[in-house]
């Protein structure tokens, strides 16, 4: 590893200063670090957002559930507000990695990383959370834009998003070390119909438009039981081959469905 200057900024103006050429920001450090050591990232610089008031909050605002950038997982797997208004991302904080991984990693940092099996860009794609930024506010839609990559400028801050509080269940099949999904479906019930978003089985984050449309008809289990993502358009690796995923991607939309309305 480098030699590297480290930065504490107290403001977000001051962070954004401090941004331009290789320099990085760092919240928990899962991703960045390692890749540091591996010599894959060699950043001349690391901005550190933890000691940013405020960035760290989780509040009610009307009927969201808003949860700042540099909320750890634990804090959100914890937290009352949580679980009283969107339990399912309580349940999905307390199934990210190990305790030592939720006590340091945040919910920005997985957000601006997009890990393609990660857990939350899940739960905000099937909720149409609205991702807030120091300049703007993205909508879920636009913003996750496949593995490792999302619509956020080179100098863009996270600075929280923004939940809708929606019936809603996340299930997941975890690799047995790294503990990332070998496969994950959100199921979220909105006023206008139903958004199932799948991660770990495919080369990023996305909604699975065939469970949608069977589940606005008929929101059962038995309504999807015969239904798969083709695997053609899946992941396979030295984890998983695609035809495994595909059915992965069947038993854990069942086991959503089912936490949701477990008739």
């Amino acid at each position: 590893m480098q030699a590297f200057e480290w930065h504490c900024p107290s403001t977000i103006a001051a962070a954004r200063a401090l941004m331009g050429g290789d320099a990085a920001l760092i919240a928990g450090g899962h991703t960045l670090l390692p890749a540091m050591k591996s010599g894959l990232r060699q950043p001349s610089a690391l901005i550190d957002l933890s000691r940013i008031p405020g960035l760290g909050t989780i509040a009610i605002e009307g009927d969201r559930l808003v949860i700042g950038a540099m909320a750890r997982h634990r804090a959100i797997e914890t937290s009352a507000l949580v679980r009283q208004h969107l339990p399912m991302l309580a349940r999905m904080a307390a199934l990210v990695g190990d305790p030592a991984v939720r006590a340091r990693g945040t919910l920005g940092g997985a957000l601006a990383n997009n890990d393609p099996a990660a857990d939350y860009p899940a739960a905000v794609l099937a909720l149409g959370t609205q991702i807030r930024t120091d300049r703007r506010t993205i909508a879920a839609d636009d913003y996750f834009r496949g593995m490792f990559t999302t619509a956020l400028e080179e100098d863009e801050i996270i600075v929280g998003a923004s939940f809708p509080c929606l019936p809603s269940a996340y299930a997941k099949h975890r690799h047995p070390i790294s503990r990332y999904a070998l496969a994950g479906i959100c199921v979220a019930r909105h006023a206008s119909g139903v958004r199932v978003a799948v991660t770990g089985a495919g080369s990023g984050v996305f909604r699975w438009s065939e469970a949608e449309a069977a589940l606005a008809g008929t929101f059962t289990v038995a309504t999807v039981a015969d239904l798969r993502p083709d695997p053609a358009d899946l992941s396979s690796d030295i984890h998983a081959s695609a035809e495994y995923r595909a059915q992965l991607c069947s038993v854990m939309l069942a086991q959503a469905i089912h936490e949701i309305s477990p008739a």
